[in-house]
């Protein structure tokens, strides 16, 4: 082996081990940090929906008395606001309405009894995105933000969201012999989502860290110190956590994890069906996360993928004599085809995407990009948002 090709298979290695570790560690650390975060996560609800609904005592209750805030103006770089003047822009005649703010938690760090918090609020009336960072302390058992700053740019994100579905599984079947997401497929779509104007949650089986596949990165390798996407990939939701009301599309990722886990997951199927049944939305997978499709049925009890064409990741382009093949609980393409749907590839090297109706596959990790952009087109065409 040449010696450029051994130092990337250790760096590589050393990448994988490393992820792996991290993984584990997050898994750990969610059984000690559940109920505080969960805990922060209330306080931050109450700031998120007293202001996006104007519920004042909501969003009092965020906060400690005493709170300052530091915010910003046409004008005025250093503008501190009390509480009081604060929660009194969401009061009087302008209570209980919409004010158009969209919230997200995008980060929580928590030290003791000390927690700094990273929210984005979306303002689509407006064209604008606040970065807003919390300081909270656990007083008196209640976690209470203490201070907060916010920063305003541009935007022209809408607030539509989009659910990228990923598998928990860190092994192929029962053995040793290690799976993952595909990172690939998640940046690429994660990028074409955002610059559409959408917004990305995760979800998995078990929720915490997803297991990440980085041999598979490439030169998406640099997006693994991206704060935003592996803060967001190691605290996915679980499905419980997930309003399906809220979503516009779904998306199943894959990798060589997918085929475990999400297939048979009675909630996740039910998200993806209210999804594209009753809100109207797009369903898509791509590569093995067709695995995902199999077993969703439309509430006539017919598979949503029978009579449909579709792509994915087909048997014939596995390693049917490794190991990791023989853990297979079932092969995508013989699957498909037993649902009624059509299974469509192309050359096994080049992107290929199958769109039918609401329903956008793609056949590989090359596919990505297209599949997302796929379902953009069709978010963006109202009339075609009924289509079978």
């Amino acid at each position: 082996m040449r010696a450029g090709a051994m130092y990337t298979f250790r760096l590589l290695r050393c990448l994988v081990l490393l992820l792996a570790g991290l993984t584990a560690v997050a898994h750990a650390r969610a059984a000690d940090e559940d109920p505080e975060r969960a805990a922060i996560t209330r306080t931050l609800t109450d700031y998120i929906d007293g202001s996006g609904q104007a519920r004042p005592e909501q969003l009092r209750r965020a906060f400690h008395p005493d709170a300052r805030l530091l915010l910003s103006r046409p004008g005025t770089a250093y503008w501190p606001v009390g509480v009081d003047e604060y929660v009194g822009w969401f009061s009087g005649a302008k209570a209980g309405q919409p004010t158009g703010r969209i919230g997200k938690v995008l980060s929580i760090d928590v030290e003791g009894d000390t927690a700094t918090v990273k929210a984005e609020i979306l303002m689509p009336g407006q064209g604008a995105r606040f970065i807003d960072l919390f300081l909270l302390r656990k007083l008196d058992a209640e976690w209470k933000i203490v201070a907060k700053t916010a920063t305003r740019e541009p935007s022209q994100r809408s607030g539509e969201r989009v659910l990228f579905v990923l598998s928990s599984s860190q092994f192929h079947g029962a053995s040793k012999l290690p799976a993952g997401v595909s990172f690939g497929e998640v940046v690429e779509a994660w990028d074409a989502f955002l610059a559409a104007g959408l917004t990305v949650d995760f979800v998995t089986p078990e929720g915490n860290a997803a297991p990440i596949n980085v041999t598979e990165a490439g030169e998406f390798r640099s997006r693994l110190y991206d704060a935003d996407l592996m803060y967001a990939l190691g605290h996915t939701y679980t499905p419980a956590q997930i309003d399906p009301a809220r979503y516009r599309a779904v998306y199943f990722v894959g990798g060589s994890n997918a085929i475990y886990g999400v297939p048979e997951n009675t909630q996740l199927q039910n998200i993806a069906m209210h999804v594209y049944e009753r809100n109207g939305g797009v369903v898509s997978a791509v590569c093995h996360g067709t695995a995902g499709l199999v077993n969703l049925k439309l509430s006539d009890g017919k598979y949503l993928i029978g009579g449909k064409r579709v792509s994915g990741y087909p048997e014939e382009f596995e390693r049917q004599d490794a190991a990791y093949f023989k853990e297979f609980p079932f092969l995508i393409r013989q699957t498909v085809e037993s649902r009624g749907g059509t299974f469509l590839t192309s050359a096994r090297d080049k992107g290929y995407v199958v769109v039918d109706g609401r329903l956008v596959t793609g056949q590989n990790y090359l596919s990505a990009k297209q599949v997302a952009g796929a379902v953009v087109d069709i978010l963006r065409r109202p009339d075609d948002r009924q289509a079978k």
